[in-house]
C-alpha cells in the first residue's frame, strides 16, 4: 500500500468518527472527567486536611535518660537519639499559640499573609497581584500563597510547582479553613515551617528556631528577633544569621518596615529594633551517636508505641555514651588497622540498665551490631563461669573446690570423640601446682581445664544459663576455656551477676515515656532475681580483683587508680578475639575487639581490649570513688599454706572460704627455728620461688609494654 493510500484511509476514518461524535458529546465527556477530577481532589482534601496538636506533630523519638546515671552528676536535658520509625531526626519544640509573643505573630503576618484574618484560605487579591507580577517578569517573581496554603503544602503535599499540586493545595486550604479556626491554623503553621538546619537536623517551627538562633524559649523573643525569624521564612538557609548575617539583617529590616507600614507596630519601635545587632551565634542541640543502641531498642519498642507525639526516655547516659565512643575510637586508632572492629557495652548491674553501647567502628559503613548480635568465643573471659560452678555447694554438700584448692598445671591430654584435646597456657609454660586463685589471676588454661573436667561441662552450661547466657553452649571439655560463642551483651550481664552479689537483673533499655514536655511515665521497677549464692559470687569477685591487682589485668591499675575494680581478660583460640570485662558494684563494662571474618588479631585481651576499658573508666570515673565490694554473710577468712609447702607452710597467706569449707586451724604460727635438714629444703624452695617470681614479673612487664604500644 502506498503512502497516499494510507493517508486517504486515515482521513476517511477521521471523517467517519466526526460524523458519529458530536461536539456536544465531547464537551460532556470533558466536563465529566473534570468533575470527577475535582471530586477526587475534594475527597482527598476532606480526608487529609486534619490538624494534630503541636505535640502530636513531633515524631515519636528515643531520648537519653532524663537524669544522669550518677545521682550527683550535673543535670542535663535529655538528648534525642533518633525517631522510632527511623525517619530523619528533626529539631522541633512544640509551642501553643498562647505561648507565642504577639510581636512574633504580627511579624509573620506582616511578611507572609497580611490579610490572614480576612480571607477563607485563598487571597484572591494577592493571587491576582502575583499573577500580574509573574507575567511581567516572564517567570515566578512572587507567590500568592496564603499561610493556610503554605500549611497545606508543608503538611500534605510535595514542594513541586505543578498546576495540579497548586490546585490540590488550594482545595485543601479551603477545607482547613472550614474545619478549623484561625488560631489553630496559625499555631500549626508556626510549628511546622522550616527554618534552617541544626547540623544534620532540619529545624521546624519557631520554638526550635528560637533555641537554635537565640538560645532562649520562644516566649522571650524580642521584636528584633521576631522580625528576623519572620524574614527567614522566605528562604531560611539564604537568610540564616549564622551563615549570612547581612542578608538576615536586610530581611529583618524589611519585616520591621512592613509591620510599621501596615501598621502593626509604631515606627519608633521599628527603628529601635532595626538598630539592634543580629546574633550570629548558634546554640546547637547536644548530640550523641547511639545508632546501634537505637536499633536495639526499636526492634522491641516500636510495636508498643504510637508513631507521633511520644517521647521515649531510654536508659542510655549521654556522658557515658560519648566516653564509650571516644574510648572505642581511640583504641581502634591505636591498632592502626582499618578493618579491626570493636564493641562496648556498659550496664548498671543493680538495675540491668544499659548505660552505653557501641556496636562497631562506623555505623555508616556497617549497621551490624557486634555488641548484641555477634557471637564470638570468649576464651578466658568465660573462666569466672567455670569458677562459680566449681565453688558452689551441690545439694547441701561442700563444693569440690575452694580458692585454696591446689590444681596441677602440668601437660594434659583428654580423649574426645573429635580426637585428643591438649590444652596449653597462653605462654606455653607450665607452673606445677597452683591454687584456683592463682590459676584465675594468671589466666592459666590447663588448671581450668582440669577444674572443668572435675565439675563437668553440663554443670558449667547450667551455671551459664542461670547467669543469663542464652547462646548455644556445647557441653564439651573445651567449654571451660570459652570455646562456645556468646555475645558481648550476654557476657557483660553474666559479670553483672557477680557485681550485684548474685542477682541477675532483667536487661532494661526504656525508663519511661510520655507526651513531649510532660512528666515521664515510668516503665516499672527493675526486676532482679537471685541466681547465685552471694557468698560464692564474692569468692569469684575476690579472684577477679586479684586479676586487676596483680594478674593479667594489672595494666588497668598501673597508676593505682582502679584498686576497687574487678576484671578479667579473655583471648580466644588463635588470638581471634580479645576481651576485657571490668566491674564495680554499680557499673559493668565489657569490650570485644577482633575482625568480622574471624582472622587472627595476634593480640591478647590485655593488649587490645583492656586499654579501651581503661579509657572509658577514666571518663566514667572522673569524679567517682568506686565502692568496694561488700563481704556477704557466709564468708570466712583463714591462713593457708603456700602451694609449694616448705618454708612458712605453717603461715602462708589469708584466703576467703565459704563457712564450713575452711581448713582446720588457719592461724599464723610463731616463727620457729627449723633443723639444718629442713633448712636445705627451704633454700631449694626459696630459690625455686624466687626464680618463678622473677619470670612472672618479667612476663607482666613485657605484656604491659605490648599493651601500651
Amino acid at each position: 500500500m502506498t503512502r497516499q493510500a494510507i493517508v486517504l484511509r486515515c482521513r476517511e476514518a477521521l471523517g467517519s468518527i466526526r460524523a458519529r461524535v458530536s461536539r456536544r458529546l465531547v464537551v460532556r465527556v470533558a466536563l465529566a472527567f473534570t468533575g470527577l477530577g475535582f471530586l477526587a481532589i475534594a475527597t482527598e482534601a476532606v480526608i487529609r486536611a486534619r490538624l494534630d496538636t503541636p505535640e502530636e506533630r513531633v515524631p515519636t523519638a528515643l531520648y537519653t535518660r532524663p537524669n544522669p546515671w550518677r545521682a550527683d552528676g550535673e543535670r542535663r536535658p535529655a538528648i534525642a537519639i533518633g525517631t522510632l520509625d527511623g525517619a530523619p531526626l528533626e529539631q522541633r519544640v512544640p509551642a501553643g499559640i498562647g505561648d507565642l509573643p504577639d510581636q512574633l505573630i504580627q511579624a509573620v503576618l506582616a511578611v507572609e499573609d497580611q490579610r490572614f484574618y480576612e480571607h477563607h484560605g485563598l487571597d484572591i487579591r494577592r493571587i491576582g497581584g502575583a499573577l500580574l507580577a509573574n507575567v511581567k517578569a516572564v517567570g515566578i517573581a512572587q507567590g500568592g500563597s496564603t499561610i493556610t496554603q503554605q500549611l497545606a503544602k508543608n503538611l500534605f503535599l510535595s514542594p513541586g510547582r505543578t498546576p495540579l499540586r497548586k490546585l490540590r493545595e488550594a482545595v485543601i486550604a479551603v477545607v482547613l479553613e472550614l474545619r478549623y479556626d484561625k488560631p489553630a491554623i496559625l499555631e500549626a503553621y508556626l510549628n511546622e515551617i522550616y527554618l534552617g538546619q541544626d547540623g544534620g537536623r532540619a529545624i521546624h517551627g519557631v520554638g526550635a528556631a528560637a533555641r537554635y538562633y537565640f538560645g532562649k524559649e520562644v516566649r522571650w523573643l524580642s521584636l528584633a528577633e521576631s522580625a528576623l525569624l519572620a524574614g527567614m521564612i522566605h528562604a531560611p538557609n539564604r537568610h540564616a544569621p549564622t551563615r549570612h548575617p547581612r542578608e538576615a539583617r536586610a530581611r529583618s529590616n524589611l519585616a520591621l518596615q512592613l509591620m510599621a507600614a501596615q501598621p502593626r507596630i509604631r515606627r519608633a519601635s521599628s527603628a529601635r529594633a532595626g538598630r539592634a545587632g543580629v546574633s550570629t551565634r548558634a546554640w546547637p542541640s547536644r548530640t550523641v551517636d547511639a545508632r546501634h543502641f537505637h536499633d536495639f531498642v526499636t526492634a522491641t519498642a516500636q510495636r508498643r508505641l504510637p508513631a507521633r507525639g511520644m517521647a521515649v526516655y531510654t536508659t542510655l547516659d549521654a556522658a557515658l555514651q560519648r566516653a564509650a565512643e571516644r574510648a572505642v575510637r581511640s583504641g581502634l586508632d591505636r591498632l592502626r588497622s582499618p578493618e579491626v572492629e570493636a564493641a562496648l557495652v556498659a550496664i548498671d548491674p543493680r538495675t540491668g540498665e544499659v548505660l552505653a553501647m557501641v556496636g562497631g567502628r562506623d555505623y555508616g559503613a556497617s549497621q551490624f551490631d557486634r555488641a548484641t548480635a555477634a557471637r564470638r568465643q570468649p576464651g578466658s573471659a568465660f573462666k569466672p563461669v567455670v569458677a562459680l560452678a566449681a565453688l558452689e555447694r551441690r545439694k547441701g554438700e561442700n563444693p569440690a573446690f575452694t580458692l585454696a584448692s591446689v590444681v596441677d598445671d602440668e601437660p594434659l591430654r583428654v580423649a574426645t570423640p573429635a580426637g585428643p584435646w591438649q590444652p596449653t597456657n597462653y605462654d606455653r609454660r607450665f607452673r606445677g601446682r597452683v591454687t584456683l586463685r592463682e590459676a584465675m589471676e594468671q589466666s592459666l588454661n590447663v588448671p581450668f581445664a582440669r577444674i572443668g573436667l572435675a565439675v563437668g561441662p553440663e554443670r558449667i552450661v547450667a551455671t551459664a544459663r542461670r547467669l543469663g547466657i542464652a547462646s548455644p553452649l556445647a557441653a564439651v571439655p573445651s567449654l571451660a576455656l570459652g570455646s562456645s560463642e556468646v555475645t558481648l551483651m550476654e557476657l557483660v550481664r553474666a559479670y553483672g551477676v557477680l557485681a550485684a552479689g548474685g542477682e541477675l537483673a532483667a536487661a532494661r533499655t526504656i525508663l519511661g515515656r510520655g507526651r513531649y514536655g510532660e512528666p515521664v511515665e515510668s516503665a516499672g521497677a527493675p526486676e532482679a532475681t537471685p541466681v547465685i549464692d552471694p557468698a560464692v559470687a564474692y569468692l569469684v569477685t575476690s579472684t577477679l580483683e586479684g586479676v586487676v591487682a596483680r594478674g593479667t589485668g594489672s595494666a588497668l591499675n598501673a597508676q593505682g587508680r582502679f584498686e576497687a575494680i574487678a576484671g578479667k581478660t579473655g583471648t580466644s583460640n588463635d588470638w581471634r578475639d580479645a576481651w576485657f570485662v571490668a566491674y564495680t558494684p554499680s557499673l559493668v563494662v565489657g569490650v570485644w575487639v577482633g575482625f568480622d571474618d574471624g582472622r587472627t588479631l595476634r593480640m591478647t585481651g590485655a593488649s587490645a581490649a583492656l586499654p579501651i576499658v581503661s579509657r572509658f573508666l577514666e571518663e566514667a570515673a572522673a569524679d567517682e570513688s568506686w565502692d568496694s565490694f561488700p563481704v556477704p554473710d557466709g564468708i570466712t577468712e583463714r591462713y593457708v599454706a603456700l602451694a609449694d609447702g616448705g618454708w612458712l607452710a605453717e603461715c602462708g597467706s589469708r584466703e576467703y572460704f565459704l563457712e564450713g569449707t575452711e581448713p582446720a586451724g588457719g592461724e599464723c604460727l610463731p616463727f620457729a627455728i627449723p633443723d639444718w635438714d629442713r633448712q636445705r629444703e627451704w633454700g631449694r624452695v626459696l630459690t625455686r620461688g624466687a626464680v618463678r617470681f622473677l619470670e612472672e614479673l618479667i612476663a607482666q612487664q613485657l605484656e604491659q609494654r605490648r599493651s601500651r604500644r
